[in-house]
């Protein structure tokens, strides 16, 4: 199993949420095919749309890929199943300090440029715990 992050905005997860699936990459399918059935992902929005949205800072949602490979959508973009799990958004910044795949605190926000990149466990579970409180760990 992997743990990923997804950086997409927030209006862009929404639309995910509601239909149960992801987007990587404006839609394009080199990254998706990275993911397996079972991996989990956080999301972070940078913005709450985009590409004019307001500055947001937060992970917005949680999911576990439900599938096999990508498809194709109607409008061209690719995409993976993913089912989510009920959670708060939680701004990053009293995250920070906790997050070892953020090894720049001072330029934090570098890391997030690469779209949808794979993290330890142990960061997925920071995330977790501070979206989910009171859920002891991740469902395997």
């Amino acid at each position: 199993m992997t743990y990923w992050i997804n950086t997409v905005s927030r209006g862009h997860v929404e639309r995910g949420v509601a239909g149960g699936f992801t987007q990587a990459n404006h839609g394009k399918p080199h990254g998706l095919r990275r993911l397996a059935r079972d991996d989990w992902i956080a999301f972070y929005s940078p913005k709450t749309d985009y590409p004019e949205g307001a500055p947001l800072q937060a992970f917005t949602a949680l999911g576990r890929v439900s599938d096999d490979a990508p498809y194709q959508a109607d409008n061209e973009h690719w995409r993976r199943r993913v089912e989510f799990v009920t959670c708060t958004e939680t701004p990053i910044r009293a995250l920070l300090d906790r997050l070892d795949f953020i090894v720049d605190k001072a330029r934090w926000g570098y890391r997030f440029r690469f779209g949808l990149f794979s993290i330890e466990q142990s960061d997925f579970e920071v995330i977790r715990a501070a979206m989910r409180p009171g859920v002891n760990a991740v469902p395997h």
